[in-house]
């Protein structure tokens, strides 16, 4: 660790600009968002593009904004392919000047570090660098091996501009920045030819924060579509930070659209304070005019009241602002409403749109003298630029077209009309239900008072009781008998209830059986175990208060497991024949994981397999041989693409069977995905019937039809199949149930199989756009998706598959700490369930497929997550929703913490996960997973899984505590935790309820700021040892506990890649036709807001993830990321 103080800035001598990203398929963008702010803080400007980028956007990008390096963090494999492509392009491209500069934790070997710098990267950034060097001495070497100067060159003529060399345009707009007086005679001339050419230049200015840069990307995915040869150049403006003379020019992540070769962005720092444009701006313009670009749109940084710098520099302007304006008399102060020529109010479905639409028509007719125009007629319009496919936007673009043509005097601009009725609205949560966390934060509060309340009735009615035993004055008897009545009358029945039972309910825990129901069925369980020593452990303790009060607040805020209000687990006893254990893997192909998932399951009575996708996947793309997608096949995880790759992975495994569960972590793709195992699981059920049926004729028939006759070749598991696996689910790769049985025959297998199968898939896309960033498609559109799938649940009868993991454990590792974990992940999860009653599913029908997933870190609130999560979900659930039992009961995974796992001793890193493991045991959770203590390394070793899972063995059967099954019951520190937990949870309700409700936060980055906020406070207790961790920061040993590196290295084989790749283009054409249908259908059920996870499963039978993502695509807008 450094332990010097930090390093000065290095101040450039040159003006800098660094492209900073994170690489394709990779979410983890914390670390990049750190380093880019140190970069712009040391005097850089800044093109941030965020995560998921791919080596041709991120090279696009450094050549257009012409800047001397890039900045990449890589933590998901596949780096050593990235960073050479990348270095490749960069040269095929004309630019091998520009700087690779990359880092990615201890994913990236010291091996592959000396390969890539002898290759020509620059420098690849180690954890030991960091800890040698500091984060701001990292970027002082990056700015300084950057800092040189970007001079005149060959290309540069009036020529090559005209022939639209993206290399020269981008190099001349840096000379017209940093030395006009270097090409003096060049920009005369380009200023001379530009007066000639006619190109409208579209000036968008407005309010920072207005979704200027949204509006500005759904306008150009208009022009592209609309227009095929028109080429548009994009100038946009951010401003420059006085003290550092860094600027952020952050408009270029939240466009999707600029990705085609038709488009030209370039972003300029202001490099003056309190201006919104560059001065460099005209001749900016003045390029892309003689460049041949037809339309330039030029948008400014966020304006105050009285700025109107963008009409001189624009033929026609638009004027972006929110409904936030204040009152209507601030609008007379916004000199842009005198003269935009379009005024977009954007954010339109925010609370007061109508009312702001109104007001603005108004004030704009006012400074015009238009009192007797119809306000229809103005050009004021409301947008949602964040709602694909968006009316208001579809106007606007309309108008803009119109206005286009009238100041070209052409029809350049003519288009076919766009709809301009409100498409179906995905309204998440109805603007009358927004104060939902703080109903429920009430709810759960006011149930404490009333349990409190309850419980000093009891024990006054006791003490009555008692003194009435006592008294012999007959007057004082009847006058004490009085006063009990009137208690009882105060006390609930239910709390009567609950007193009145507690003697029958002791008898049966303290007697040697105990007898309890389950769906309908009678369980009988021995009450104790015996120890060595012949003594008898209870599994279930009770207390032993004679203090009718105390016993009565326990009843209503404790109880026994399996009893409202669950705080110490949501059935009566453990499931004696299943430990509550998941185990993950994820790796190469389907073959190889299927092979990990036998090995761990071997031997034991029951099959929880946890399923890890490789980046490719979880981002919802093929395989392919480009190389930047090439390197992550089958890295850190699984490469699944089509239904047959699902039906190799879990082959062997009955997936209707009572003992075999399965976990799916994936969210962006995740329907896509479900539909895929719940086929696989439907077609392995086809294939009893066709085996005991004696029809495999039909299959070889269908077969040789379907591949052999078309010279395809016939899928098949690759490899031997390993031990216990018993060929279950391959009979029919390359088909489907119904293309064989008769259709009354296979609906019938298909019900029965969703009525069975049991499992979880994550699907958690709230959590993803907080934290994780795996989304794919536009969040409304994604929580639509889930609602579908949810439906097509109920409407099936699926009653054993979660169809939400509502998980917390990203958010942790993210960043955040317990209390935000908890209570983010509840607020999600309550958020669901508001929108799945909008949509107006029943409580009951839905509330038990939602499940949840934490994280279990070592601080002391990680003692009562669990507990404190199901009190908070069966009060609210029952005192507010009204759910059964069922609903009220919250079920979870635990996995204990990656964030806990340290590159440095790694050998301590068993004894954290056994410690988070038995907090987990202890609190009762419904399954877990314990990581290896190789994780923080490499991919975890088949020795290093076997470690892991016996820490959870070892507890459930050698500890002896852990005999008894609510051995947290009774303590002092777990009754304080819990209520001082439960609070903070519920103040944090309050705060995210003040925000507008799970989803205003997130539009503020309310959630993502915490996060961050928090991981940052965590790390800096870390560097300065004030939060001591052995063998990382303290308790060091005699070489300073320096970064251990993998005895062995996991990764997909190139035959594994190409194996995968071979078999989807394989399946893509044995397909091909069934595809184009189902895609077709599954578009326009979309469009038709029908369900579309019901066609999701029938295109799930032809196509491939990639083809489905690209369909969904077009009909439901793609993610746009947040800075």
């Amino acid at each position: 660790m450094n332990s010097g103080k930090a390093a000065e800035k290095y101040k450039p001598r040159n003006p800098l600009r660094i492209v900073t990203a994170a690489s394709l398929f990779d979410g983890h963008d914390a670390a990049i968002n750190i380093m880019r702010r140190i970069i712009q803080d040391t005097g850089v400007e800044v093109i941030h593009l965020g995560h998921n980028r791919s080596v041709a956007e991120i090279v696009e990008c450094a050549i257009q904004e012409d800047a001397q390096s890039v900045a990449i963090t890589s933590y998901q494999g596949g780096h050593i392919e990235f960073l050479k492509y990348m270095f490749d392009l960069f040269c095929e491209m004309n630019a091998p000047h520009i700087k690779i500069f990359a880092g990615g934790g201890g994913v990236i070997l010291p091996h592959e570090i000396k390969e890539l710098e002898d290759y020509g990267i620059t420098r690849i950034y180690s954890p030991d660098d960091g800890r040698e060097m500091g984060l701001q001495g990292m970027i002082n070497d990056v700015v300084r091996k950057s800092d040189f100067p970007l001079k005149e060159n060959k290309q540069l003529s009036l020529e090559t501009i005209e022939k639209r060399n993206i290399n020269a345009i981008s190099r001349l707009i840096t000379l017209a920045e940093n030395s006009p007086d270097d090409i003096a005679g060049l920009l005369a001339s380009l200023r001379e030819k530009a007066k000639t050419i006619v190109t409208p230049v579209l000036g968008i200015t407005g309010t920072g924060g207005s979704g200027k840069s949204s509006l500005v990307d759904e306008l150009v995915r208009r022009f592209l579509n609309d227009f095929p040869e028109l080429h548009i150049g994009i100038i946009s403006v951010d401003p420059s930070k006085r003290r550092t003379g860094g600027a952020l020019l952050g408009d270029r992540i939240r466009m999707n659209s600029i990705h085609n070769p038709r488009v030209f962005m370039r972003s300029l720092a202001t490099r003056r304070s309190n201006l919104a444009v560059s001065p460099y701006v005209h001749d900016a313009v003045d390029i892309l005019k003689v460049a041949a670009y037809d339309l330039i749109i030029l948008e400014t940084s966020g304006i105050g009241q009285s700025d109107t710098e963008i009409i001189d520099q624009s033929d026609l302007s638009m004027y972006v602002m929110t409904p936030e304006f204040g009152a209507p008399t601030q609008l007379e102060k916004i000199d842009m409403i005198d003269y935009a020529e379009l005024i977009a109010i954007n954010k339109f479905e925010k609370r007061g749109g109508l009312d702001a639409l109104r007001d603005v028509r108004k004030q704009f007719a006012r400074s015009r003298h238009l009192f007797d125009a119809n306000p229809e007629s103005l050009p004021v319009i409301g947008t949602t630029a964040s709602q694909f496919n968006n009316p208001g936007v579809n106007q606007l673009y309309m108008r803009l077209c119109r206005i286009l043509n009238e100041k070209t005097a052409s029809e350049a601009f003519a288009i076919t009309p766009h709809p301009l009725h409100e498409p179906h609205k995905i309204e998440i949560i109805p603007p009358r239900r927004v104060r939902y966390l703080s109903e429920i934060a009430e709810t759960v509060r006011a149930y404490n008072e009333k349990a409190d309340r309850q419980a000093n009735l009891a024990r006054e009615i006791q003490s009555f009781e008692t003194v009435l035993e006592k008294a012999k004055d007959e007057a004082t008897r009847n006058f004490l008998q009085k006063e009990l009545e009137k208690l009882r009358d105060e006390l609930e029945k239910q709390s009567q209830k609950l007193l009145d039972e507690w003697p029958a309910k002791k008898a049966n825990y303290e007697s040697d059986e105990f007898q309890y129901q389950v769906r309908n069925k009678t369980l009988t369980i021995a009450t104790k175990t015996k120890t060595l020593s012949y003594l008898p452990i209870p599994k279930v303790i009770l207390p032993q208060y004679e203090d009718r009060g105390e016993l009565l607040r326990w009843l209503l805020k404790e109880n026994v497991p399996g009893e409202f209000p669950y705080a110490a687990g949501v059935f009566p006893f453990k499931r004696e024949a299943e430990d509550p254990t998941r185990m993950f893997a994820g790796e190469g192909g389907p073959e190889r994981t299927n092979k990990r998932f036998h090995y761990v399951s071997e031997g034991l009575p029951f099959s929880r397999l946890s399923t890890a996708f490789d980046s490719v996947t979880l981002y919802g793309e093929d395989p392919a041989e480009r190389p930047d997608i090439y390197g992550k096949i089958g890295n850190s995880g699984v490469s699944i693409a089509t239904l047959d790759d699902a039906k190799k992975l879990y082959s062997g495994f009955d997936l209707i069977a009572p003992a075999t569960s399965v976990s799916m972590t994936i969210n962006g793709p995740a329907p896509a995905m479900t539909a895929f195992f719940l086929n696989a699981a439907i077609d392995q059920q086809c294939e009893k019937y066709i085996r005991q049926n004696a029809l495999e004729n039909l299959v070889e028939a269908k077969l040789m039809e379907k591949y052999d006759a078309k010279g395809l070749k016939r899928p098949r598991y690759e490899g031997g199949l390993p031990k216990g696996n018993d060929g279950l689910g391959l009979l029919l790769l390359g088909i489907t149930g119904d293309e064989i049985l008769p259709p009354e025959v296979y609906s019938q297998i298909k019900a029965d199989t969703l009525a069975k199968v049991r499992g979880t898939v994550q699907a958690d896309i709230l959590k993803e756009d907080q934290a994780q960033n795996t989304c794919i498609f536009s969040t409304d559109f994604s929580l639509k998706m889930m609602g579908d799938m949810q439906r097509y649940f109920i409407e099936e009868k699926v009653r054993n598959f979660y169809s939400v993991s509502i998980s917390g454990y990203h958010i942790a590792e993210a960043g955040a700490n317990p209390i935000t974990q908890l209570a983010f992940t509840l607020a999600n999860g309550f958020t669901y369930v508001e929108y799945y009653l909008s949509r107006g599913m029943k409580i009951d029908d839905f509330a038990p497929n939602l499940s949840f997933f934490f994280s279990n870190g070592e601080d002391p609130e990680y003692a009562v997550m669990g507990r404190v999560a199901r009190l908070i979900w069966a009060k609210a659930m029952r005192e507010k929703y009204h759910g059964d039992e069922r609903s009220q009961k919250l079920k979870y995974h635990i996995q204990t913490s990656g964030r806990s796992l340290h590159a440095q001793e790694i050998a301590f890193n068993d004894i954290r996960t056994t410690l988070q493991a038995l907090y987990a045991i202890y609190d009762n959770c419904n399954s877990l997973h314990t990581n290896a203590y190789d994780e923080a390394i490499t991919t975890p070793t088949e020795e290093s899984v076997r470690r892991a899972m016996a820490i959870q063995l070892i507890i459930n059967h050698e500890l002896g505590l852990a005999k008894n099954q609510n051995p947290l019951q009774g303590s002092f520190i777990i009754e304080y935790l819990t209520d001082l937990v439960e609070a903070a949870v519920l103040e944090e309700f309050d705060r995210i309820s003040e925000r507008g409700g799970v989803l205003g936060a997130m539009e503020s980055m309310y959630q993502r700021g915490k996060i961050q906020e928090e991981s940052l406070y965590y790390e800096r207790q870390k560097h300065s040892g004030k939060l001591k961790i052995i063998g990382v920061n303290t308790y060091l040993d005699s070489q300073g506990s320096p970064t251990v590196l993998p005895r062995e290295v996991i990764r997909s084989t190139e035959n594994e890649k190409q194996q995968q790749i071979q078999n989807l283009a394989n399946y893509q054409q044995a397909h091909h036709k069934a595809a184009q249908i189902a895609l077709g259908k599954l578009q326009k059920a979309s469009i038709a807001n029908e369900n579309i996870f019901e066609s999701l499963m029938e295109a799930a039978k032809s196509c491939s993830l990639g083809q489905i993502s690209n369909a969904l695509y077009k009909v439901g807008g793609q993610y746009r990321r947040n800075m």
